[in-house]
């Protein structure tokens, strides 16, 4: 009767759909990228191109050399918010959904008799059923993981793909765990790993007999003492938190990689998170720039406060001054000659319009009705008809397009909609991240060779 959490994740998600919809594609190789271009990463690959080697995070061409005859599909959110749509009216069928965590992974309670194994493993075979028949023809499966709480039910359903099915109950802990790899678990990234490898946890064994304060100092607050409880099976539902930031990250295509083009994308980025701040009644009051460079681990990084605002001249203002150093020979700041790869923008110190009164010294002008009409007008007729001059080289390559994620799940009749959604847009961030981490290990790679 330990058994709380039954997880449910869908297997290559993006793919799957793909495959799906389209019955040729079933069997064979299929990558998912988010543009049509050799130079872009997967956000998606079928257990049929795994098996060659390809994943999520390999470049196109990469793909297409380890995988001959792989087909690329070119991303379709509308497609995927719609199947999330009819994969969670199935789930609900068989159990009532608790939290959705991204658009291909949900959490479910169980209650009562439902917290038996036997019972527990039985719901688990009835959402599969219900999935097939959603979706017949076995192209989108999932694997399901049952557990004390969600931490060990995501981690189960990790532990058996595709398809799969697993239990860990607390008598399995912890040594259920011990064969998987730290990053195996969730919250634990690239950072984390080598903030635990420096306190001397070098292994998921290692990180389970820790004590609660060893965690606590790894992970520099509560997080540590969170994670020794999950780890044991404890029932930690997420407190519910408020907004703390609006941002925008982007790799760079190799077009961009310039002065010039980084700017611009910065700029683009900037007026994009603009646009979110008054979307939501809100209004920041620091910014954040980050710029990684191929072949350097350490990025640029600058951080600013000022009163806050959501005016996008100001903040673009703002901006430049963080990046102009007063040396002409040096239009971007960073390492010198070095080629730019990722730039990202946050906004932080949000705070609701309503509780704020502005500064004093700020200029009386109408620019918050500018920017409400330019808002108007590009939500209306498409983003970016009226943009600033700055973003030019950013638009002419379709970098970082201005997708305006909504704080809840689309109708998922609505294609425009479908784009902005949130739990799509949380994916494809992801994958932003991991496509990164690609570039700059190629780049290393080849100038070690």
């Amino acid at each position: 009767m330990n058994l709380r959490s039954l997880f449910v994740d869908f297997n290559s998600y993006f793919a799957s759909v793909e495959q799906h919809e389209e019955p040729s594609l079933r069997g064979r190789p299929v990558g998912v990228a988010p543009v049509a271009a050799e130079t872009t990463s997967l956000i998606a690959a079928s257990y049929e191109a795994k098996a060659c080697g390809v994943g999520t995070g390999t470049l196109v061409r990469d793909a297409r050399r380890l995988c001959p005859g792989i087909a690329i599909r070119v991303a379709r959110p509308e497609r995927y918010v719609h199947w999330h749509h009819q994969l969670m009216q199935a789930i609900d069928h068989a159990i009532p959904i608790g939290h959705v965590g991204s658009i291909d992974e949900v959490a479910c309670e169980l209650v009562g008799r439902q917290r038996r194994r036997e019972v527990a493993e039985a719901i688990a075979q009835q959402v599969k059923d219900e999935i097939a028949l959603a979706a017949p023809g076995g192209a989108i499966r999932c694997s399901i993981g049952i557990a004390p709480n969600d931490f060990l039910a995501k981690t189960a359903s990790d532990m058996r793909k595709p398809d799969g099915l697993t239990v860990i109950e607390l008598a399995d802990l912890p040594h259920a765990l011990h064969e998987l790899k730290l990053r195996d678990l969730c919250g634990i990234g690239p950072s984390m790993e080598m903030r635990l490898l420096e306190a001397g946890i070098t292994s998921v064994a290692q990180l389970t007999a820790a004590s609660k304060l060893v965690l606590r100092r790894a992970w520099g607050g509560i997080e540590g003492e969170r994670m020794w409880g999950l780890l044991r099976g404890a029932w930690l539902p997420v407190a519910p938190t408020a907004r703390g930031s609006i941002g925008h990250s982007h790799v760079l295509g190799p077009e961009l990689r310039h002065a010039a083009g980084t700017r611009a994308v910065l700029k683009k980025l900037l007026v994009k998170a603009a646009m979110r701040l008054r979307r939501e009644e809100m209004l920041g009051g620091a910014l954040a720039v980050r710029i990684r460079f191929i072949g350097h681990d350490q990025r640029w990084e600058r951080d600013l406060a000022f009163d806050p605002t959501d005016d996008s001249r100001e903040l673009l203002r703002l901006l430049s001054g963080m990046l102009d150093s007063g040396d002409r020979r040096r239009p971007l700041p960073g390492p010198a000659n070095a080629t730019p790869l990722s730039v990202s923008v946050t906004l932080m110190r949000l705070v609701p319009r309503t509780q704020s009164s502005g500064s004093l010294f700020a200029p009386t002008t109408p620019q918050r009705d500018v920017d409400a009409v330019i808002d108007r007008i590009n939500t209306k007729f498409g983003l970016n008809k009226v943009y600033f001059g700055g973003m030019q080289d950013a638009l002419a390559h379709d970098a970082a397009p201005m997708r305006i994620p909504f704080n809840r799940v689309p109708d998922a009749g609505s294609e425009h909609e479908a784009e902005h959604n949130a739990l799509w847009l949380q994916s494809l961030n992801r994958f932003k991240a991991m496509a990164e981490g690609e570039h700059r290990r190629r780049e290393r790679d080849e100038r070690n060779a």
